[in-house]
């Protein structure tokens, strides 16, 4: 720990400049990231006095292969981005954890109750609850502290804000109360659970994984208890593209029903052959039976289960690709992807409100502006939120430029992949 006025000393003197740098990947932040730091622990003292802290950060992610995948144990690609939480934290005695995050102060928790509580169901408390329930079962131990915590993980941008809030809330007990010995992968599982359980929401592992972890990381998901991570050693810049997050503005407001009905579709296929999931079902076999399968459960969750065995499948071919330096090969399976997410998978737009389509805009607009030179996508969930783009270099001005036009300014962020996931910064 180190007292607050020294760290912003520190800061101030540029002390931390290759710290930040290693963190957050592009000089071109450095300046921002460093007021962003200050902000945050004169916060910080303004809530709670000097004193001595640690400071956690866990990025949002991009899932760059495996659309919906994750669920039914498939494969994904994803990686962790230089958009993250911090939190400016101390240790405290007396068992209450105190969150202050922005301007929104959240509930005390004590940590001698870590029971669910259904009137807590989608909420920021159920989060914490949730996570830190799951490590003390587990045997870690958990206590009291007290926190400012700030993100630039867009919300509703399909970067998960939320999978990078409960993996600083894991990464915090982990660092003050178990010395940096709870796995990424653990904290991962515990932030699953938190929102599976306590919140309420059925996601699957993949965003939780990515921000915990971090770099460009294959995972597969057969054994959901012992997932199989792989880094994929790659640079993006020495294939002069970078990659693009257009925010389409489209509100995720009462979008859980569809996001459930995906995972809900896709299990009315594997349960037609007595299987949990997806991953349990061989393709062949289930296009064997497709007439039959679709006159038993519908059209719906056919075209769902085709879109699955695809993108599964297509995550091997990404990365194969990159690591292989074919990069215009590793686009071709990215666009293919998303045309499968559009067509198969539906969840460009939700079947309730079919008059508001930005993403599909985005989506077309980008591949004009594009013309086959790069690689575009729906990215995340979907049914509202961002698009994913693959840009060469020399059209990134021209792309953010027209992106913004369209959505309004700001709108196209060009980003970072960053090798840390889930951390203790100082």
């Amino acid at each position: 720990m180190e007292l607050t006025k020294n760290i912003i000393f520190k800061i101030q003197s540029g002390d931390f400049d290759d710290r930040l740098l290693d963190i957050y990947v592009d000089e071109n932040v450095l300046d921002y990231q460093k007021e962003r730091y200050i902000k945050a622990i004169k916060k910080y003292e303004e809530l709670y006095g000097e004193g001595e802290v640690e400071i956690y950060s866990a990025p949002g992610r991009s899932e760059v292969g495996g659309n919906h995948t994750d669920h039914q144990r498939g494969q994904v690609l994803a990686c962790g981005l230089n958009l993250d939480v911090i939190a400016i934290v101390s240790k405290t005695d007396d068992n209450i954890i105190k969150i202050v995050s922005d301007d929104y102060n959240i509930k005390d928790i004590n940590v001698n109750d870590l029971s669910k509580k259904d009137s807590e169901e989608n909420t920021s408390e159920s989060l914490i609850r949730g996570v830190a329930k799951r490590l003390k079962d587990e045997g870690y131990t958990v206590g009291g502290f007290k926190t400012f915590m700030t993100s630039d993980v867009l919300r509703g941008s399909g970067m998960s804000s939320s999978a990078a809030f409960e993996v600083a809330i894991g990464t915090i007990i982990s660092g003050l109360f178990n010395n940096m010995e709870i796995s990424p992968v653990f904290i991962a599982q515990a932030s699953q659970y938190a929102e599976n359980v306590y919140f309420g929401k059925p996601s699957g592992l993949m965003d939780q994984m990515a921000s915990s972890v971090g770099s460009l990381v294959n995972i597969d998901f057969k054994d959901t208890k012992n997932p199989v991570i792989k880094k994929v050693d790659v640079d993006f810049a020495k294939f002069s593209h970078s990659l693009c997050i257009v925010d389409t503005k489209g509100s995720h407001a009462d979008l859980t029903p569809e996001y459930a009905a995906v995972p809900i579709d896709m299990k009315k296929v594997a349960a037609y052959f007595g299987k949990e999931v997806l991953r349990e079902v061989d393709e062949d076999e289930f296009y064997a039976n497709i007439s039959d399968i679709r006159e038993k459960v519908g059209d719906r969750p056919v075209v769902r289960a085709m879109h699955f065995f695809f993108d599964h499948n297509t995550v091997t071919k990404e990365v194969n690709a990159l690591e292989a330096g074919d990069f215009e090969e590793f686009k071709k399976h990215i666009s293919a992807s998303g045309n499968s997410s559009f067509k198969y998978l539906q969840n460009v737009y939700p079947a309730s409100d079919v008059a508001n389509q930005g993403l599909s805009v985005g989506l077309g607009v980008s591949e004009r502006i594009l013309a086959g030179k790069g690689a575009v996508r729906v990215h995340g969930g979907g049914f509202a939120g961002t698009i994913q783009a693959f840009v060469p270099n020399d059209m990134v001005s021209e792309y953010r430029e027209e992106m913004d036009k369209l959505f309004g300014e700001g709108s196209c962020h060009v980003l970072k992949v960053r090798k840390y996931g889930g951390m203790k910064v100082l």
